[in-house]
């Protein structure tokens, strides 16, 4: 059986040399909550904040971000437009199509400018509980770790000959008993990693009530204009009529 590698869809790639790097996270936090609420908007105008959001993504050099996040879901978009096509309508299907493209796309302006860290200080400087904000900035710091380690098993599985391509459907429902050997170790190594991160963390006064964090954030001019534009934009668009 010859073997492929394939690359998992996790991405924690950050574009350093894009505009919005500059920017406090909040103000990123607070684009992306904005381009989410336009979702909902009638197909004429989605369009035209689709072109004008291509345009924010081209200037701030996020536009293979973009496709590479249209690239993951293609399959899912292809399918869900030719149900609705056949068994509704074109404009459905045109609509339903779109607003997905749109709300998976959006928050590409907070991930790829925004580091864990400032995205958790950001969630905690806007009042949520430490805790939450913590648990947030955790998760996805271990995308990366959990991603090099679930390589990991997948090689040394594959060099036994134990796992399948699993993109052989014929096969895929046959020999689905094999992914024991590829889903329990990695739940243990996750277990694992959650327990030590635990022990570190109370070691650390995760629980102390004066907690207070190293790094401040700071609201810009810069921030408040351009959160002040793009307020201004969606409510256009929303009032628009």
């Amino acid at each position: 059986m010859k073997w492929k590698r394939r690359k998992l869809y996790i991405s924690t790639d950050l574009e350093e040399t894009s505009p919005l790097r500059k920017f406090d996270p909040r103000t990123k936090l607070f684009l992306s909550l904005c381009a989410s609420v336009v979702v909902m908007l009638p197909l004429q105008r989605l369009f035209i904040f689709l072109g004008l959001y291509i345009i924010f993504i081209i200037w701030a050099r996020l536009f293979s971000h973009f496709l590479k996040q249209m690239d993951k879901i293609k399959w899912i978009l292809i399918i869900l437009f030719l149900v609705d096509w056949l068994v509704v309508s074109l404009q459905l299907a045109a609509e339903v199509t779109l607003r997905l493209s749109v709300l998976t796309s959006v928050f590409t302006v907070l991930f790829a400018t925004t580091t864990p860290s400032e995205l958790g200080l950001a969630l905690e400087s806007l009042g949520f509980p430490y805790r939450f904000a913590f648990s947030i900035n955790l998760a996805f710091q271990s995308l990366g770790m959990l991603e090099q380690e679930w390589q990991a098993i997948w090689e040394a599985q594959k060099s036994r000959g134990v796992l399948f391509d699993i993109m052989n459907f014929r096969t895929l429902f046959t020999k689905v008993g094999d992914l024991v050997s590829l889903t329990v170790p990695a739940i243990v190594l996750a277990t694992k990693h959650a327990w030590v991160i635990t022990e570190s963390a109370t070691a650390r006064g995760f629980d102390s009530p004066m907690r207070k964090p190293f790094h401040q954030l700071s609201y810009s001019a810069c921030d408040w204009v351009v959160s002040i534009i793009s307020a201004g934009l969606v409510s256009m668009l929303i009032l628009w009529r």
